[in-house]
């Protein structure tokens, strides 16, 4: 049951699980680790903008450069904290 009475539903953005398959990512790897109860995060902690940056460069494209126009100022998807994670890379 999602809720419960409290804010939110119930996702669990301090570690989660995501399968990830051609397109230039390294084959039958896991990279990083939670704690005993898959709650938080523990090795090779990966944020969302990392993330969106590796796929990017899997796509060909810098996500240093790839930038778009918001109330007049320029955003990246990576904002400024996105490495691409080089340990999930063929």
């Amino acid at each position: 049951c999602q809720g419960k009475g409290h804010d939110g539903r119930d996702h669990n953005p301090e570690g989660f699980t995501m399968w990830l398959a051609g397109g230039g990512v390294r084959s039958g790897i896991q990279y990083g680790a939670t704690d005993d109860y898959g709650y938080y995060a523990t090795e090779n902690k990966v944020h969302i903008h990392d993330l969106h940056a590796t796929m990017l460069h899997l796509l060909g494209l810098d996500h240093l450069r790839l930038t778009y126009r918001h109330a007049g100022r320029d955003f990246r998807l990576t904002d400024v904290a996105g490495h691409v994670v080089k340990g999930i890379i063929a």
